[in-house]
């Protein structure tokens, strides 16, 4: 597919590791000689909206009397609102998220929380992060991480989940026996921290942190062959992005996804919404660079053909409390919406409008816990049992169809 030295590199990678065998771990060896690609597969790509997204300035109910009432100063102006129905509407920065769902491909679940929130960024990102409310299981093993050790290997030695960006993988892709990396640039291979080269002649079915970190190493030797041909097939089909961090990123994906990289989860994060002094400035850029990034790859992907195989999943550890404080800012409060993009969804509102009358403590009222979303995508996207990771009977939510195994 991506010509005759791609070919070459990879049946020498691929001939070299079954040559090592039994030096070369098994999981290893079955990815090497097994399926090249991963076309039916479908993706997850999540974007951590990191500090604390003002949800109430996101998706805005514009005409619940507790909205000017409580935002004197940071209120949207009606005249610039994307309104959405007579009750709520988008920050006018989310246009391009707006045609998103004019388009069908965006659906917004709103009040999104946990019972008994946390407001410190760290307790409440770990929540999220781990579906664990334990702090001993906050720096254990992730959602995501837990949701890719059900699933098959990922062909030709590629990891179950990559994070785009200059930072660690989160704890949310930290996995038991799935393996997890972080690109800074597609040209980048950074290796988990801790992780060192040893003697890679490791007994089949180990499962101990040493056996972890010893696969982590292996698979991102072969992962970084694998992003090289990937970045190569690509670059003659670079679609056009903004000139923006969060665009990078995203684009990145969309490179290694259009090269079959067999991947199925992907992560980055915009971090910046913390937004406590100086709010509207700040948030209305972050939000524009959200908007124009993730309407950027999709658009990429569907001119690919490749848009029914990719959803997007954007959230925040928190939302911001109802009143602006006297820094013409907000403090850190508790739910608020959760983006869903791509093909094939229920676009539009989901579940019901926070009242900004109706509070608790001050705060908007939680109506749909975060583990629905996260039981809802692992049921009918992903298709793996939610149980390991939610540990609960969440309902599912009807933003996603039920799929066929092989749909």
């Amino acid at each position: 597919m991506f010509g005759r030295s791609l070919s070459r590199r990879r049946f020498l990678r691929d001939s070299a590791l079954i040559s090592l065998a039994p030096a070369v771990p098994a999981f290893l060896r079955r990815t090497a000689s097994g399926a090249e690609t991963n076309t039916g597969g479908r993706i997850l790509v999540v974007i951590q909206l990191g500090g604390g997204n003002d949800g109430i300035n996101t998706v805005i109910p514009y005409a619940d009397e507790g909205y000017a009432q409580h935002r004197r100063e940071l209120r949207i102006k009606d005249d610039d609102l994307i309104k959405l129905n007579d009750q709520v509407a988008l920050h006018p920065s989310l246009r391009p998220m707006a045609d998103l769902l004019d388009d069908g491909r965006l659906a917004i679940v709103q009040g999104v929380g946990y019972p008994n929130p946390d407001r410190s960024h760290d307790v409440s990102m770990a929540i999220w992060q781990t579906a664990r409310f334990d702090p001993a299981e906050h720096k254990s093993y992730g959602w995501l991480g837990r949701a890719t050790d059900e699933l098959a290997p990922p062909a030709a030695g590629a990891p179950h989940s990559i994070l785009l960006g200059d930072s660690s993988p989160p704890v949310a892709l930290r996995g038991r026996r799935s393996t997890s990396i972080a690109l800074a640039h597609l040209h980048d291979l950074q290796i988990a921290p801790g992780a060192t080269l040893s003697n890679p002649s490791l007994a089949d079915g180990a499962d101990d942190l040493l056996a972890f970190a010893r696969r982590t190493v292996v698979d991102a030797r072969t992962a970084a062959e694998l992003i090289d041909d990937a970045v190569q097939a690509s670059a003659a089909n670079a679609a056009d992005y903004p000139q923006t961090e969060l665009a990078g990123r995203l684009k990145s994906i969309a490179q290694l996804i259009k090269a079959d990289f067999a991947t199925p989860v992907y992560y980055a994060i915009q971090s910046g919404y913390d937004t406590h002094v100086a709010q509207l400035p700040a948030h209305g850029r972050l939000l524009r660079e959200l908007a124009g990034a993730t309407k950027a790859f999709l658009d990429d992907l569907q001119a690919s053909g490749l848009s029914d195989r990719v959803l997007v999943m954007g959230f925040s550890e928190f939302g911001r409390r109802v009143e602006e404080n006297g820094s013409l800012g907000t403090d850190h409060g508790t739910s608020g919406p959760v983006f869903l993009a791509g093909a094939g969804l229920q676009p539009g509102l989901h579940q019901t409008t926070p009242s900004m009358t109706d509070l608790e403590d001050g705060d908007l009222k939680m109506s749909v816990d975060f583990r629905s979303v996260y039981a809802t995508i692992l049921t009918k996207w992903l298709q793996t049992d939610p149980q390991p990771v939610v540990e609960g009977d969440f309902p599912l939510l009807d933003v996603l169809p039920a799929l066929h195994a092989n749909g």
